[in-house]
C-alpha cells in the first residue's frame, strides 16, 4: 500500500497559478511536496538536492525545458521518476518523451484524479500516458521509435547531423569519411525508417520534423 506522506515530490511550472493549484492539490491529498520551481534551472537544482520520488514538470519552461531537466537529472543518476505536464499533444513531443524513457506524460487539461492515478501507476513501474492521447498516435510513435532503434550507432550519428540540416559534404568532412559513405548511410537510414519517398530531400524533411527527439538519441 502506498503511503502518500512518504512520497516526496518536486513540481515545476512557470505559470504561478498552475504551480500553486498543483501544490495545493498535492498537499491536500497528503503528498510530501519538497520543492517548487518556476524554471528548469530551479527544477534541476531541487531534483539533485532532494532526489524526490516523483518530479512533476512542465515541458515549456525558461532556461531549461522539462525534457532538458530530465536528461540532465538522469545523468546525475537520481532515482526520481519523471512525469511531464503539458498542453502539447503533437507526436514529436510524445516521441521525445518515449526516447527519454519518461515515466508519465499528462496534459494540463487532465483532472487531478488522473494525475494521482498516474503517480500510483508510475510508482508501480508502469508507463503512463494521458487518456486524452489518441491510441493511434501512441501506436505510430512507438512504431517510429522501434525503427529508430534499429539504426546502427553510425546511422544515428548521421541522422542527428541530418536533423540539424548539415549537408552530406559537411557530414563527410566532420566525420572524416567519404561523401559516398555518407550517401550509403543515408540510403540505409531511409530504408530502415521506411520513408516511402526516396528522394534526397525526403530523409532531411523527416529528420527535421523529428529533430528534437532525434537529438535525444
Amino acid at each position: 500500500m502506498i503511503v502518500k506522506t512518504n512520497i516526496t515530490i518536486v513540481i515545476a511550472d512557470d505559470h504561478p497559478m498552475i504551480l500553486k493549484g498543483l501544490h495545493d492539490e498535492l498537499i491536500e491529498s497528503n503528498y510530501n511536496v519538497v520543492g517548487q520551481g518556476i524554471n528548469g534551472k530551479q527544477a534541476l537544482e531541487l531534483i539533485i538536492t532532494h532526489n524526490p520520488t516523483i518530479a512533476l514538470l512542465d515541458i515549456d519552461m525558461p532556461i531549461l525545458n522539462g525534457f532538458e531537466v530530465i536528461k540532465k537529472a538522469k545523468n546525475k543518476n537520481v532515482d526520481t521518476k519523471f512525469i511531464v505536464l503539458s498542453f502539447y499533444k503533437e507526436n514529436d513531443y510524445i516521441l521525445q518523451a518515449k526516447t527519454l524513457e519518461i515515466n508519465g506524460y499528462l496534459l494540463k487539461e487532465d483532472s487531478f484524479s488522473e494525475i494521482e492515478n498516474c503517480i500510483e501507476n508510475v510508482l508501480e513501474g508502469q508507463i503512463c500516458f494521458s487518456k486524452s492521447f489518441a491510441a493511434s498516435s501512441l501506436r505510430i510513435v512507438s512504431e517510429e521509435l522501434k525503427k529508430i532503434d534499429n539504426l546502427t550507432s553510425s546511422e544515428k550519428t548521421i541522422l542527428k547531423l541530418i536533423a540539424q540540416q548539415i549537408t552530406t559534404q559537411e557530414i563527410a568532412e566532420q566525420l572524416f569519411i567519404s561523401k559516398r559513405t555518407v550517401e550509403k548511410h543515408r540510403s540505409n537510414i531511409t530504408i530502415k525508417l521506411e520513408i516511402s519517398n526516396d528522394s534526397y530531400y525526403a530523409l532531411g524533411t523527416w529528420a527535421y520534423l523529428h529533430k528534437n527527439a532525434i537529438l535525444e538519441l
